[in-house]
């Protein structure tokens, strides 16, 4: 499927805005998520060529690897996307649909580990808004003309991750499409950004507040060793351990780690949910639930409040715990919340359910 391209000159600069690679975590982490990473359910839908690897390496969580002196049918064997070489169109491209009902972008990176000699000269991200039946159809026809500007051409370099902040004013995204001059690899394609849910229309019915699609963002931790604390807020129980939190062992008496939660909305708790699935022999002994509400004053002046006493935890679990073991949750709505494990260890998903609750 080919989808109509637009000449290089269309394609405006609006300024570098890059970000150092070692700032990119730091700059985006506390308040964005990756709105096209494969476990939000993110998709590759069409692609110009991906001759020598597929497109949907793209969306991988993890960081690339190398495999050198491994060669498949095409050549090398790259852990990314890779075109053909004598590219006749001005670039090629890629299509992704959002794992998020829709999206404010914030930030693009571009990580081309590996690729050197092969990599992508420069490339730019544009968005589109379509929601509805036959929407992902009709964003890789050849007559679609909704392509917006989210990120102008960008150079690239050799093996290395390239990050920019996304500073022109643009509206929700549900759509990107990743163009690379003229053709080349890249390895990894993160979209940093808010999610923008669509809640239920009544205000009784009950959802996940803290869930990455629904907007909840993990805005700080103590520590992440082996595992981050985004992964708590994913949908579904995962894989294995490396798609959960996991801290470090610790060496001290009394130690406690920590994780901090923004609710995707505004809400009134019901029940908590703390998963240790895949842990079994480095699962927290107990855990303990704290919420603030943010109100107008701001995030600086949280007061956190105990929702739920420290409770002990199992290996490879589903630990609810409803309205009889919750405290502090009658009449009352939170923005945050921060769940803390003693003494350390890993945890694969933390979700906070309740109703949404509007501000009066």
């Amino acid at each position: 499927m080919d989808i109509q391209a637009l000449s290089p000159e269309i394609i405006q600069d609006t300024g570098d805005g890059s970000i150092p690679a070692d700032l990119i975590a730091s700059t985006f982490s506390s308040t964005c998520i990756d709105l096209i990473s494969a476990p939000l359910g993110s998709r590759i839908l069409a692609t110009s060529d991906e001759w020598f690897a597929p497109a949907s390496n793209l969306l991988t969580p993890t960081p690339p690897i190398r495999r050198a002196g491994v060669y498949v049918l095409t050549g090398a064997w790259y852990d990314g996307w890779e075109t053909r070489r004598h590219n006749a169109a001005p670039f090629d491209w890629v299509v992704v649909k959002l794992g998020v009902a829709s999206g404010l972008v914030r930030g693009v990176e571009i990580d081309t580990a590996y690729f050197d000699g092969n990599h992508a000269e420069s490339i730019a991200v544009q968005g589109c808004f379509e929601a509805g039946e036959g929407a992902d159809e009709k964003v890789i026809t050849d007559g679609f003309h909704g392509w917006t500007e989210v990120l102008g051409k960008r150079e690239c370099g050799p093996s290395k991750r390239h990050g920019w902040n996304v500073t022109i004013s643009i509206r929700p995204v549900t759509h990107v499409r990743l163009l690379m001059f003229p053709d080349g690899g890249i390895a990894r394609f993160r979209l940093y950004g808010q999610a923008l849910p669509v809640f239920p229309a009544h205000a009784d019915v009950e959802v996940e507040l803290s869930a990455a699609v629904m907007g909840g963002v993990a805005v700080a931790c103590s520590d992440e060793h082996f595992g981050t604390r985004t992964n708590l807020l994913l949908p579904g129980r995962g894989e294995d351990m490396s798609d959960g939190w996991e801290t470090k062992r610790s060496r001290e008496t009394h130690h406690e780690d920590w994780v901090e939660v923004r609710l995707g909305a505004r809400g009134a708790i019901n029940r908590i949910v703390v998963d240790t699935a895949h842990f079994r022999g480095n699962f927290p002994q107990a855990v303990k639930v704290e919420a603030a509400d943010s109100g107008a004053a701001g995030k600086e002046h949280l007061r956190y409040v105990q929702v739920l006493g420290l409770k002990a935890l199992g290996p490879d679990r589903e630990h609810e715990f409803g309205a009889d073991v919750l405290k502090n949750i009658t009449d009352k709505a939170y923005t945050h919340v921060k769940m803390t494990i003693v003494p350390d260890g890993g945890v694969k998903r933390f979700r906070v359910f309740g109703t949404v609750v509007k501000k009066t």
